[in-house]
């Protein structure tokens, strides 16, 4: 096995997802932890092989765990995509383990939740940096293996933040909503070259990005304030089902964007809410 891979023997998922992903090579940032690691394993139930990448190694390690013997088929690679060196080496490794590129999902992000005029500018500039400037860094060094690839699609992440009020969020509200007009001009720009771009605007969803209440957790930042408002996420419940999805929800929907199922859909957002924002 490749010395990069992260083995386990943890039993893979039973669920058979059908093998859309068969041949193809995939690159998921954020592969660590929630709605990227729940992409990380679809992809792999399909048969992809995928180059995981996030900032922590811990979580690149449980994300093998969970993938049991599929992790034959996945490779760890620690990116920090706000940092432009990190990235374009991550790529690179990531490009060359795979033998080129199919799917890349820009699924890494961060959220930060304060008042804004308490908000420092560190603070506002680090949300930005991860998740948009991030996005772009990621996108611009995946392209001319992407411009190569077969049947190419990028899916990023967006959010609901980016089009509804989420109090407290401005920073990452602006950053998501960076994402989604970049993915239309890319769109635009890269069709020639048959490079599909979508994006994803998940709501309700509990994740490792929140705690299932739309407020940021604290091990990825500061919760809410202690006097916010708590009835504006007393609204953010889905009318679906009892309560919040899990990531699985929202990797399914990129698993359908990035594969041939997905041929006729580019240049959009599509919001996975269970009905939160009507």
């Amino acid at each position: 096995m490749n010395p990069n891979h992260l083995a386990s023997a943890a039993a893979s998922s039973s669920v058979d997802h059908g093998r859309r992903y068969a041949g193809r090579r995939a690159l998921v940032t954020g592969g660590g932890s929630g709605i990227g690691q729940a992409t990380v394993l679809r992809f792999l139930e399909e048969g992809g092989s995928v180059v995981a990448a996030d900032v922590s190694g811990a979580g690149l390690a449980d994300t093998a765990h969970k993938a049991g013997v599929a992790a034959e088929r996945l490779t760890a690679v620690v990116v920090d995509i706000s940092d432009e060196g990190s990235v374009r080496s991550g790529v690179a490794e990531a490009v060359h383990t795979l033998g080129g590129l199919d799917v890349l999902v820009n699924a890494a992000g961060i959220l930060r939740s304060s008042h804004t005029h308490l908000t420092s500018l560190a603070d506002f500039r680090q949300v930005i940096g991860v998740n948009l400037v991030g996005t772009f860094l990621v996108t611009r060094e995946a392209i001319p293996a992407l411009q190569r690839g077969n049947a190419p699609a990028v899916v990023n992440f967006s959010s609901t933040a980016a089009g509804f009020a989420h109090p407290y969020m401005a920073a990452y509200a602006a950053s998501k909503g960076g994402i989604q007009s970049m993915t239309h001009a890319l769109a635009a720009e890269y069709a020639k070259d048959g490079i599909r771009f979508n994006a994803v605007q998940p709501g309700s969803i509990s994740s490792g990005m929140t705690d299932g209440s739309g407020a940021s957790r604290r091990s990825t930042g500061p919760g809410l304030p202690e006097d916010a408002e708590r009835g504006h996420f007393a609204k953010l419940r889905p009318a679906l089902g009892d309560g919040f999805a899990g990531p699985e929800t929202v990797a399914s929907v990129v698993a359908l964007l990035g594969s041939e199922d997905g041929r006729f859909v580019t240049g959009t957002e599509l919001r996975i809410d269970g009905g939160t924002h009507f």
